[in-house]
């Protein structure tokens, strides 16, 4: 039989491993050339693996949430008109991988299977640990009934810390030795369904009434009506790295208003062509991050990072780009040498990054290596924000919702009031290296390059 082994392909040079998160097709499942095969994540971004070949599915190496290294198998297929062994089952590539997973616990099982079968335990919620488990751990500590709080108290021998087979085993069996808990204890503490003596004795514990005003989950207590709603692995790490950032960086602000109605107007005036001629939309966030990158070449410190006591500065203008995700999170996906693109070239950019952020389709090396943000906070109808730095970046800018008022206007004849289009820049920094001169010289330099835009500029 002519086979194929699809690999996890590198996915960036400081990608090394990913977490399987979901499987699209099934053993026997017929597989079109690029179609996705299966999801994995990393800890910058979400991406689904193509198949490089047509064929059928003979093979999945690895279960959902289970780790995988770049270049290891993850699945093999049957090439499309490949004559050869037709008899092979997939059935019993399920069975050989139900053996590997159950046979280090199949000694464990045996003295709980009665247990199990009149006493139902109650399904433990791995998401509520910021830790790591592979299936096999999670399915050792369920039928041992280890708790999520004493899970997360093991050592962990593998990969950056992770628990291993041999770590959970170790510690179920020293549970009572070595200053463990002690099992008789743990016994008379524990509920019914841990304090069963023989399997022929079935709990009779009455189970206290729940008042149907209140119910608690994980010590969070939800009133009639309320929902409990656990963040998604996405909205895990952003949660940490944003609160990460607040306790590294000393947060300070800097905001400018701007005058950008020769912006509105050339828009105006190009937006129609442009669209013509080059198939893509013209709007205004291109315009905002060609004047961000000539800001940074001009002030080469806001462009920089901070390692211990040591300033990195990049030569490359990596602009990360905030953009919005139909479920509320947000992914940042990296404009390259920005300082490098023309206006036109920035458009095609930044739009092609904008539509496969939103439809989940950006590489990892998509996000990574950015040297400064911009989030346009204008988008939701914000005046001006303060926004969370993106580590281990030094600033970040947010872009105020544009706005027609009144204003003063200055000719040599006079003031006079007239309506102009206004908004703000709200411009956050590291205090920690990153001064007020700097930062605020920083953001009125990308005020001035937007409000002495061309108006008769070519595209």
């Amino acid at each position: 039989m002519s086979k194929f082994e699809l690999k996890l392909p590198q996915m960036g040079e400081s990608v090394a491993e990913a977490t399987l998160t979901a499987w699209l097709k099934e053993v026997g499942d017929t597989i079109e050339l690029d179609e996705p095969i299966f999801e994995i994540a990393t800890d910058k971004v979400d991406s689904e693996v193509p198949s490089e070949v047509e064929g059928t599915l003979l093979e999945k190496r690895f279960e959902v949430d289970e780790i995988i290294k770049v270049g290891e198998i993850v699945a093999v297929i049957q090439i499309a008109g490949a004559t050869g062994d037709q008899d092979y089952q997939a059935e019993e590539t399920k069975e050989e991988l139900v053996e590997t997973i159950a046979a280090p616990v199949a000694e464990l099982e045996s003295g709980m299977q009665a247990v199990k079968e009149t006493v139902s335990s109650p399904p433990q919620d791995f998401s509520v640990s910021e830790r790591f488990y592979s299936p096999l751990v999670k399915n050792i500590a369920k039928q041992e009934g280890v708790s999520i709080a004493e899970l997360d108290t093991i050592p962990g021998t593998g990969k950056e810390g992770r628990v291993t087979k041999n770590d959970i085993l170790s510690f179920i069996a020293n549970r009572g030795t070595n200053g463990g808990v002690d099992q008789k204890t743990t016994q008379e503490k524990s509920s019914p369904a841990e304090t069963i003596a023989s399997p022929k004795v079935e709990a009779t514990a009455a189970t206290p009434e729940v008042p149907q005003s209140s119910v608690k989950v994980s010590a969070i207590e939800l009133k009639e009506g309320d929902e409990a709603v656990p963040l998604t692995r996405m909205g895990k790490l952003i949660a940490h790295h944003m609160a990460k950032s607040v306790a590294t960086s000393a947060h300070v602000q800097s905001f400018v208003e701007v005058d950008v109605t020769n912006v509105v107007q050339w828009r105006n005036k190009w937006k129609r062509a442009f669209e013509t001629r080059e198939g893509e939309k013209l709007t205004f966030t291109p315009i905002f991050m060609e004047a961000v990158a000539v800001a940074l070449k001009k002030f080469p410190l806001m462009n920089i990072s901070l390692e211990g006591d040591t300033i990195i500065k990049k030569k490359q203008i990596n602009l990360g780009m905030a953009a919005a995700l139909s479920d509320g999170n947000l992914i940042v996906p990296v404009i390259k040498n920005a300082d490098q693109l023309n206006l036109v070239g920035m458009a095609k950019t930044v739009n092609d990054l904008a539509n496969r952020s939103r439809n989940n389709q950006l590489k990892p090396d998509e996000v990574q290596d950015g040297t400064y943000t911009v989030t346009n906070v204008g988008s939701f109808g914000s005046i001006f924000g303060t926004p969370i730095i993106n580590q281990p970046q030094v600033g970040i800018l947010a872009l105020g919702a544009i706005r027609k008022i009144p204003s003063v206007i200055e000719t040599p004849e006079g003031d006079f009031i007239g309506i102009r289009h206004k908004m703000f820049l709200s411009h956050s920094y590291d205090h920690r290296i990153v001064n007020g001169a700097l930062g605020g010289m920083f953001v009125k330099a990308v005020a001035d390059y937007l409000e002495n835009w061309d108006i008769n500029r070519e595209i």
